[in-house]
Parts: structure tokens; sequence; C-alpha cells
């Protein structure tokens, strides 16, 4: 047993009570543990019997190693994961303190881990995945990221870090032939997940994938997926799950296994998640994997905040969209049903350039009962240009909100509040939702 990290555990903890008490979430606790015993999570993590699944991509991280982490567990294994949205070092140490013991051993067989994709390459060095889940790459945060090629290239050495398993999203114009483009490695697994050609074509802007530039291997969609989804249906979706019977065919020989799982909200974007989710769990267990297990754990499957998320608020339904880039914006307005009754924004610095929303399709509203946030009176411009009513802009996010709740229940339906991260988790708290959720965002 290391001195050093026991007090890395105990201080962090220490640190972990206090931010708790704060009313927030914080990577603080694991950044003051890593500060004592820089080795902590390598080291913690390195012990784990069956290793690493690291998820990763620009959308969904946090949702779908969610759902793979219950996938895994309905399965009988002692899975450690940061289902909150702490996908950097610190934010992965932060959600270690709760489990280790004080001499640093976590009782795990197996870690599903999201990963930043900024820090990808450095935690793929960390954590040495075995099995890496790639999403998507979208455009996102400009300021962090430039261009999806770049995104393209840093999750390209978080793919070439996997050993025995590499799950990609055919249906992304940078992922379709990642595999081809990494070098090869004895021994790696090779699958893919999907959505039949009828859903994925008609959908209003498709996957929102970015453009790629220069030739490619493979079209979208033109992978053989070991997960399809096959129907949606509001938030449930049939997935088709090829046999685990031969690694070399995928199962190809016998007939798919189709399976009706909840999601944790509407869109095709949430049903390709737990195809994604799928998979993975399909490629980590092997002959071990039962596809019935799969609508079981998503059935008892909780959202993570904001994704999706539906609150209860004095009575009353509020349902939380978040938006961290232009994809997951369009994504979630594609899938509304109708334009909400009431609807609410809200958008600070969290959001450094949000010029992007003159990209945005906003077709799916037809008003906005109130926008809030640092980022207020660009949006309330967009909506001006685009014949889209406001029926207010204040800068005071408490007041704000205090008007919006104050309405009358709508008539059908339930409230909406479209928010960024860091605004999304500042209402959560003025709505007294305090649970504490680690450093990073998806």
């Amino acid at each position: 047993m290391s001195i050093r990290t026991t007090a890395a555990v105990l201080v962090g903890r220490a640190v972990r009570v206090a931010a708790r008490l704060r009313g927030g979430g914080s990577a603080i606790p694991g950044a003051v543990a890593l500060r004592i015993d820089p080795g902590f999570l390598e080291r913690t993590i390195a012990a784990i019997p069956d290793g690493v699944v690291a998820v990763s991509g620009s959308n969904g991280k946090s949702t779908t190693t969610n759902m793979l982490a219950a996938i895994v567990r309905a399965h009988g294994l002692a899975v450690f994961t940061n289902p909150s949205g702490g996908n950097l070092p610190q934010g992965i140490a932060s959600a270690l303190l709760s489990e280790v013991s004080t001499s640093g051993r976590l009782k795990a067989d197996i870690a599903v881990l999201e990963i930043d994709e900024g820090y990808g390459t450095r935690l793929a060095e960390l954590l040495k995945p075995k099995t890496v889940l790639l999403l998507n790459i979208q455009i996102d945060q400009l300021n962090r990221y430039h261009e999806p090629d770049r995104v393209a290239a840093m999750l390209g050495r978080v793919a070439a870090a996997s050993t025995d398993g590499l799950v990609l999203n055919r249906e992304d114009n940078f992922l379709v032939d990642l595999d081809a483009q990494i070098p090869a490695r004895p021994g790696r697994a090779v699958s893919f997940f999907g959505g039949l050609p009828e859903l994925v074509l008609p959908a209003g802007h498709g996957v929102a994938s970015a453009d790629r530039f220069g030739e490619a291997a493979a079209s979208p969609g033109s992978r053989e997926a070991a997960v399809q989804v096959v129907a949606l249906d509001g938030a449930r979706a049939t997935l088709a799950i090829a046999p685990v019977d031969d690694h070399r065919d995928g199962g190809a020989n016998r007939e798919p296994v189709e399976v009706v799982v909840k999601l944790p909200s509407r869109g095709l974007h949430y049903a390709l998640d737990a195809a994604g989710a799928a998979a993975a769990a399909r490629s980590v267990l092997g002959e071990r994997f039962r596809p019935e297990l799969v609508a079981s754990a998503l059935d008892a499957l909780a959202t993570v905040y904001g994704r999706g998320e539906l609150l209860e608020v004095e009575g009353e339904r509020i349902e939380i969209i978040m938006m961290k880039n232009p994809a997951s914006l369009q994504l979630n307005l594609d899938s509304l049903e109708s334009a909400p009754e009431q609807v609410f924004l809200a958008v600070d610095e969290g959001t450094p350039d949000p010029s992007w929303i003159y990209d945005i399709d906003f077709s799916a509203l037809d008003h906005v009962d109130g926008i809030t946030g640092s980022k207020a009176w660009q949006f309330a411009v967009r909506f001006g240009y685009l014949g889209i009513p406001v029926g207010s802009v204040d800068l005071d996010v408490r007041a704000a909100l205090k008007a919006f709740l104050a309405l009358p229940k709508p008539a059908s339906g339930h409230k909406v509040m479209i928010l960024n991260y860091e605004q999304m988790m500042d209402i959560r708290k003025i709505l007294g939702f305090k649970e504490l959720e680690g450093g990073g965002a998806s």
C-alpha cells in the first residue's frame, strides 16, 4: 500500500464531500488526487482484470457509456464507469474516489469509460483500452477542435490503441473506413453498427456526419453491421443483433436476433447510441453475450443528466434537451414530434462562439417563450431573422427561469428547455437537482 495513494484517496474524498455540499459537480477532487499521486489513475485502472472499453466521439458519449455499462452489468460483470460526463483524466479520477479502497484497489471486472476527444490520445496511453467504441465525428466546438479532420486524426490514434476490439459507426463519413486508415493489429476484431437505409436516408439532416474531403475506402452505410437499427417508434427502437458464433464472419451465417429497447428520448441519434452500445457489448463479451439482456438492461436504465431527461418540478414535467454543438442541437430539434407548446433557451459562455446557429434549421420551433444566458441576444437576433416570435429575453437566469415556470401548464405535452451544458448544470441546481457531475461534457 502506498502512503501517497492513501493520502490522494482520503484528501480527494474530503474535497468531493465539500463539492457535494456546495451543490454541484466538479473535477477538482480528481485533480487534487492526481496532484498528490500522479500515477493514481493509471495504476488503478491497469489492475482491472478485463481491462478498459473506451467510448468516444463528438456526441452521445455519456449516453452510450451509460447504456454499455448497464448491458455489461446485466451479464454479471462488475463495472467501473464514469457515467456523468467526467471524461477528462481528473473527471475519471473523481469517479474513482467513491469506489476505490484507501489503498487504491477497485472492485471491478471491467471499466467502461467515456473519454474526451481532445484528451483521447493521452488517455489511450494511460488507460490502454482493449476495446474502443467510436460513435461519430460531427461539427463540434470550433474553438477546441477546429476542423473535423483534426478530430478524425485524434480518434484514429485512440482506435489504433485498441488491442481486442474496435467498434465503429458505419453511417459516419469518417468512421466507415477508419479500420483501413490505422495500422492493423493481429487479434483485433473490427465490427460496425448502423441503421437501415430506410431510416437513415429520410432523416431530415441525416445523422449529421461532418463532410469529408478526399476519397474514402468505403461509403457510409456500406459495411456489414453487427447491430442495426431496423425500426424506430418514438422512444423505442428495434435492434437486429447478429449472433456471436464466429468472429470471422460476425455471425452472418445465422439470422440476427431482434430486440426492442427503450431509448432516453426520441430520435435516430439515440437509437444509434443504443446500437453502438450493444455492438460494443457483443464485441467485449463474445460468446457470453445475450441479446435479450440488452433490452432488459436499457429498459431499467436511468437517463444521464440533460440527455433527454424529464424532471418533475412542482407537479410539472420539464424535458431537458442539452445542446453542445451544431449536430446535437440539430438532431434534437429534428426529433421533436411537434413544435413544443412552451420552450425556453439558455446559453452562456460555455458556447463561446454561437455563430453556427445560422446553419441550424429551426423549423421545428414556431416560437420561443424565453431566452436567457450571456449569449441570449445572439439567439434572439437569429430568431428575429427567421420570423420566430420570442416572448422575452432576460440575461438574469433566475428571473427568466421563474417567469418560464410561472407559465400555465401546457394544454398538451410538457415544458421544454434547450440548454447548453453549463446552463443545464446551473439550472438543474436552481431547480433543486444537485447530484454530483464529473468534469467534462458530452
